[in-house]
């Protein structure tokens, strides 16, 4: 069986099927320019019983995710399904028909959780199936852009403000946000709450729900014990690539490192995730997650001056390189947060409350009593 390498760095975006050895924390833009060979549709058998679907995400540097397909009493368990986009759902028929399956044939649909990436195309999964959707009950974030779009961008918008994101690059995003197609989804209403002791049973054997917050509130993962299997969504990958959502849960970087806990003790031997191929490595992968969390985690610290505090936008500029386009600091001040958010709930940073927030590290605090006076 072979062993992977994995660096303690943060995934470029470039969704290479091999993963990449190397030695040093590198933060670099998730998002970029794509060739438009990788962004095909693909099925193909990884065991007996499962089959891997790999759809495209067209505009983005991580030119495609995962759904899976699992035999189920007579058709398939679908793991996850894809974003909507032009074409998507011809391209989760493509990717189904070259294993020789049918859309028809879904019984379930399972979100590991609720992105747009992995649930975008539920309404259409459960209108041409019939099936029922199991999903995380903390999947509200995913409904803010379809029950309240404008009043949604407002939000983040204030968002990026208060953490002092300049005013012309919060306006390129809200006018790319604008331009964009609203999701135009029927609401979601899961038929089953996946968590923690909920069962899939399958023709490959009988998956356990994990909880796993820290990626997405509602993220979970699938762990079959007879051949030790795990479906890990975002929660692990074949590369590390840290994103947690901000603002729905008190600590999201923390949760996610207790969820890496949670999951080492299951002993899984083969991952099957939501973007590249599968991998083995999953005590690597643990390791090297927890170790970049930690590594950010400090770095965040050591990005707040002494005589200064500091906005979390110019923490993010400590923290990672690369073009700040609109994508970019998206994804960036989200995980920022997230780590100030952590050290703040540890008492090793402190918030400043104004237009825009400030930050410092508890080391200053008589700094920050006169600054909040």
């Amino acid at each position: 069986m072979m062993r992977v390498i994995y660096e303690a760095r943060e995934n470029s975006g470039n969704d290479s099927d091999t993963p990449t050895v190397g030695t040093r924390p590198k933060m670099t833009a998730p998002f970029g320019n794509i060739s438009p060979r990788r962004n095909l549709a693909r099925g193909e058998r990884v065991l007996p019983g499962i089959w891997r679907l790999r759809l495209p995400m067209p505009g983005l540097s991580v030119p495609h995710c995962n759904a899976w397909a699992i035999a189920r009493d007579g058709g398939i368990a679908l793991v996850d399904c894809g974003m909507r986009a032009s074409g998507s759902v011809e391209n989760l028929e493509r990717a189904l028909s070259q294993c020789g399956l049918r859309l028809e044939q879904v019984n379930v649909l399972v979100c590991t959780h609720a992105h747009l990436d992995h649930c975008g195309q539920a309404a259409a999964v459960l209108e041409a199936s019939g099936c029922e959707l199991w999903m995380h009950p903390a999947y509200q974030h995913r409904l803010e852009m379809s029950d309240d779009r404008e009043q949604a961008l407002v939000e983040r918008l204030e968002i990026g403000r208060n953490g002092g994101v300049p005013e012309p690059a919060l306006q390129k995003w809200l006018q790319e946000r604008v331009g964009e197609a609203a999701p135009g989804e029927k609401p979601m209403t899961p038929g089953r709450a996946l968590i923690d002791g909920i069962e899939l049973d399958t023709d490959v054997g009988r998956w356990r729900v994990v909880e796993t917050p820290g990626h997405a509130p509602s993220h979970v993962c699938l762990f079959e014990p007879n051949q030790t299997l795990l479906i890990s969504g975002d929660h692990l990958m074949g590369k590390v690539s840290l994103y947690f959502d901000y603002g729905y849960t008190p600590d999201p970087a923390g949760e996610f490192l207790a969820s890496l806990d949670k999951v080492e003790q299951l002993d899984a031997r083969l991952g099957l995730s939501g973007h590249g191929r599968t991998f083995f490595d999953l005590p690597g992968a643990i390791a090297a997650n927890r170790a970049l969390v930690r590594n950010q985690l400090e770095a965040t610290l050591r990005g707040l001056e002494p005589e200064s505090p500091r906005t979390a936008f110019e923490v993010m500029r400590t923290l990672y390189d690369g073009p700040l386009t609109p994508l970019n600091v998206a994804w960036w001040m989200n995980t920022t947060l997230c780590y100030l958010r952590h050290q703040e709930v540890n008492e090793r940073a402190h918030r400043v409350a104004g237009e825009p927030d400030l930050w410092t590290s508890m080391e200053y605090a008589p700094t920050v009593i006169s600054l909040r006076r």
